[in-house]
C-alpha cells in the first residue's frame, strides 16, 4: 500500500493543503482564501476557530475528496501558521478572542515602551533585539492589562500552529524555535520554560511545551477525527511557523545559504553555523535580530521579516487595476498576470519614481512601527506602470538592505533562495537577482508551506534519516542571473531609498 503525508498551512489571506506521496511528488494540492480582520488602526486578528481550524478541516475534506485517498492511507500529518500570533484558549482549546496576529499587530506599543524602560540595559539580555512587535510576550502582556476577564480564564497562550495541534491532538506544544525566538523572555535557551521572567506576564503553565517542529506530538483525536475527516490515530508532528516550513521546503538546511520568501510580508531565514549577537549598522541600515537555534539541530538562525511585501502589490492592484479586477472575477486574466506583465515593460528605476513600502509601519530592518509609506519623484508623465513597478523594486530594495547588513557582518551568503506567491511574477524575481547581484534560486511551485509541512511529516514518521537526506529528496530549480547593469543602478539609488525614510522619518512619527 502507498503512503501519503498531509500538510496544511494557514496564511495572511489563504490556506493551503497539500497531500504527497512517499516519493515527495504532490499528489492533490487545494486552497481557501479567507479575510483579515482590521479593527482599529494597528489590529490585525483572525477567527482561529472559523479561519485556522476552519480552514484545516475544510482543506483536509477537500483534499481526500480530490485524491481518493483514504484516511488510513495517510502516514503523518504536519501544520503550520503565522508565526508570531497570540491566541488565548480555555482548558477546552477554545478561543477566548480573535487571534492578534504577528509583527503587522501594533496595539502593544505601550507595553513595548513600558518593558524597554522596565528592563533598562537588560533589554537585549532579555529579549535578544529591541523589542518590537514581533514579540509574542508583549501581546500576553496587552491582554492582561487590556482584557483582564480573558486574561484569567485563560489557559494556554497559543500561536498558530501550536493552536491547530493542540486541536488535533489535545496536547499543547510548541515549536522550539519559534517559542525561543517569538515568545523571549519566556523560554530559556535550552527550551525550558523560564518560571521567573514569565512572572510578569503569565503563570509558567500557561504556555506550551518546547519540542522540535518534526517531532510526533500526538495522534489525531476522535473528536478532530470527525471534524476533519482524517483517521483517529494518525500522528501528527509539532509544527511550526509558516515562512520555517516554506524554508525547509525548497532546502534551507545548511549555513550560509538565505531564503527569502515573498507573501503578504517579506520574511527572510539564513541558516549559520553559530550563534550571532544582534547588529546594529553604523551606516543607517537598520539593524537585525540576533541567531537562534534553528530548526535543524545543530544551526542557528537569524530571521525577521517586513510587514509589507504581497500587501503593497495588493493595494496597487486594488487602488491602480480595478478594470482587471473585475474583468478576472468575470473570468478574465488574472490581475496580478496584467500587472506583471506591466512591470517588465518598464527600465530599471521605474523612471525616477521611488517607493517606500512601510504602507503598514515595518519591522525588518528598520523596527519602527509607525514608519509610513512614501511615493516619491512623482511626476505627471508617470502612470499606473511605473507605480506597480515602483512598488515591486521597493520590496526588492529591503531585500538589498538585508545583504547589505549582512556583509556588514562579514556574513556573506553563499547562496540564496526565494519561495512564496511572488515567485509567480517573473519580472519581481528578476528585479530582486538585479537589485542584489546574485543568482537566486527559484524552486518549484508546489514548493510551499504545506509541501514544507508534508515533508516535515515524513521525517517525523522516519521516511527520512535526517534533514540532508530529506534536502537531497527535493526537486531541483530554476536559476536566475542578475543584469549587471540594472544591478549597478540600483546600488547607486539604494542610498537614496535608506535616506528618503532617514530623512522623513521624524515627520512620519509626527504625521
Amino acid at each position: 500500500m502507498k503512503e501519503y503525508y498531509l500538510g496544511i498551512d494557514i496564511g495572511t489571506y489563504e490556506s493551503r493543503g497539500m497531500l504527497i506521496d512517499e516519493n515527495m511528488i504532490p499528489v492533490a494540492d487545494c486552497s481557501v482564501t479567507h479575510g483579515m480582520d482590521h479593527p482599529q488602526e494597528g489590529w490585525f486578528e483572525h477567527d482561529a476557530d472559523k479561519v485556522w481550524w476552519g480552514d484545516f478541516c475544510k482543506l483536509c475534506r477537500l483534499l481526500l475528496e480530490k485524491s481518493n485517498i483514504r484516511p488510513d492511507e495517510i502516514r503523518c500529518v504536519g501544520t503550520s501558521a503565522l508565526g508570531t500570533d497570540c491566541l488565548p484558549v480555555d482548558k477546552d482549546c477554545n478561543p477566548l478572542r480573535p487571534a492578534i496576529l504577528y509583527g503587522i499587530d501594533s496595539r502593544a506599543e505601550e507595553e513595548i515602551k513600558w518593558l524597554t524602560q522596565y528592563y533598562g540595559d537588560d533589554v537585549k539580555k532579555m529579549f535578544g533585539h529591541p523589542i518590537c512587535t514581533g514579540d509574542t510576550a508583549t501581546k500576553i502582556l496587552w491582554i492582561k492589562n487590556h482584557e483582564p476577564e480573558v486574561y484569567e480564564k485563560t489557559y494556554k497562550f497559543l500561536t498558530g500552529s501550536s493552536y491547530l495541534t493542540a486541536k488535533l491532538t489535545g496536547k499543547y506544544v510548541i515549536d522550539q524555535f519559534l517559542a525561543k525566538g517569538s515568545f523571549r523572555p519566556l523560554y530559556n535557551r535550552d527550551g525550558t520554560i523560564n518560571t521567573e521572567n514569565c512572572k510578569l506576564y503569565c503563570r509558567p503553565d500557561q504556555i506550551a511545551e518546547c519540542a522540535y517542529s518534526f517531532e510526533i506530538a500526538g495522534t489525531v483525536t476522535e473528536e478532530a477525527a470527525k471534524e476533519s475527516g482524517l483517521k483517529a490515530g494518525t500522528p501528527v508532528i509539532v509544527g511550526t511557523g509558516d515562512s520555517t516550513a516554506e524554508a525547509i521546503s525548497v532546502g534551507l538546511v545548511e549555513s550560509g545559504t538565505v531564503f527569502f520568501q515573498y507573501g503578504s510580508s517579506m520574511f527572510y531565514y539564513y541558516c549559520v553555523d553559530h550563534y550571532v549577537d544582534d547588529y546594529v549598522s553604523a551606516n543607517g541600515n537598520g539593524s537585525l535580530k540576533g541567531g537562534k537555534e534553528f530548526t535543524i539541530p545543530g544551526t542557528f538562525c537569524i530571521g525577521d521579516g517586513t510587514n509589507a511585501a504581497g500587501t503593497l502589490t495588493r493595494w496597487v492592484r486594488d487602488t491602480f487595476y480595478e478594470e482587471e479586477l473585475k474583468k478576472e472575477r468575470a473570468g478574465g486574466e488574472n490581475a496580478y498576470a496584467v500587472m506583471a506583465r506591466e512591470a517588465a515593460e518598464v527600465e530599471a528605476g521605474s523612471e525616477g519614481l521611488i517607493i517606500l513600502p512601510y504602507i503598514y509601519g515595518e519591522r525588518s530592518p528598520i523596527q519602527d512601527a509607525k514608519a509610513s509609506g512614501m511615493l516619491f519623484g512623482l511626476k505627471g508623465t508617470h502612470t499606473r506602470k511605473q507605480i506597480n513597478r515602483a512598488a515591486l523594486e521597493a520590496v526588492g530594495y529591503s531585500t538589498l538592505q538585508h545583504m547589505i547588513l549582512f556583509d556588514e557582518m562579514n556574513l556573506p551568503p553563499k547562496s540564496v533562495i526565494t519561495a512564496g506567491g511572488g515567485t509567480k511574477n517573473a519580472a519581481w524575481m528578476q528585479i530582486i537577482c538585479d537589485m542584489i547581484g546574485r543568482q537566486i534560486c527559484i524552486p518549484k511551485r508546489y514548493q510551499c508551506s504545506a509541501y514544507g509541512d508534508a515533508a516535515m511529516a515524513a521525517l517525523g514518521d522516519r521516511r527520512f534519516r535526517d534533514f540532508t537526506e530529506l534536502r537531497d529528496s527535493l526537486p531541483k530549480g530554476k536559476i536566475l542571473v542578475p543584469n549587471e547593469k540594472n544591478h549597478i543602478y540600483y546600488k547607486e539609488h539604494y542610498k537614496m531609498f535608506r535616506d528618503l525614510y532617514l530623512n522623513n522619518k521624524d515627520m512620519m512619527h509626527r504625521i
